[in-house]
């Protein structure tokens, strides 16, 4: 029984070797991964935020549509969009049967 129990004692401080080694082996691994993990996070962060503040998007866009085309840019294709509305209304009118 002693051998036996010497046998047990000593496996078991082969295991916890290896144990000790495969979680230095972990905790490398992990350190390689904790900086693209900790950028995915921030990146889950930033879309989240995003998700749950709409009108700061829509505004945020709108500041980059002015910025591309400029306010007289703008006001040009509002000038146009409200000149072709008209004139698809008056053609409307026109050509609908009256009652």
């Amino acid at each position: 029984m002693n051998e036996q129990m010497l046998a047990v004692m000593q496996r078991r401080g082969e295991l916890l070797a290896k144990i000790a080694a495969q979680r230095g082996q972990v905790a490398q691994i992990g350190a390689r991964w904790q900086a693209p993990l900790a950028l995915a996070d921030q990146g889950l962060a930033v879309v989240r935020f995003l998700r749950s503040h709409p009108a700061l998007v829509a505004g945020v866009v709108a500041l980059f549509v002015i910025r591309r085309r400029g306010v007289v840019g703008l006001v040009k294709s509002g000038w146009r969009v409200w000149k072709g509305y008209r004139f698809l209304t008056a053609l409307s009118e026109r050509l609908s049967p009256r009652s």
